[in-house]
């Protein structure tokens, strides 16, 4: 199964929604994308629901952090929501969670970033 990215800006916030699975095969797609859309159209912050992403490696956590690191330079914030139990684990042991928050749904996180 390939990875499916959809990516959406609200204000200053982008909506990054994952299916698929995340693997070293999709993970350097994925970041030229979020990249781009960060650089080029004044990004300061990420949502990044994971609701339908049935499998991620290293590579993803690697990708994931990658751009927590980028929009932490520019005095933002990345939000995760709606993570499946086995991305959770994932994202559990990779201590990722001491850095980046968890909200239950997208609406909730982009309200906790000010976007209605």
């Amino acid at each position: 199964m390939s990875l499916n990215i959809n990516l959406e800006v609200k204000h200053d916030v982008l909506c990054i929604r994952l299916s698929g699975e995340l693997d070293h095969h999709s993970a350097d797609e994925l970041r030229a994308q979020a990249t781009k859309a960060i650089e080029e159209q004044d990004i300061h912050h990420i949502v990044l629901n994971l609701e339908q992403l049935s499998f991620m490696d290293s590579s993803g956590l690697g990708v994931i952090l990658g751009r927590y690191k980028q929009v932490k330079q520019l005095n933002g914030e990345m939000v995760v929501c709606a993570i499946s139990p086995a991305v959770q684990r994932l994202f559990d042991m990779s201590g990722l969670f001491k850095i980046i928050r968890l909200e239950p749904t997208e609406e909730y996180a982009l309200q906790r970033l000010g976007v209605a």
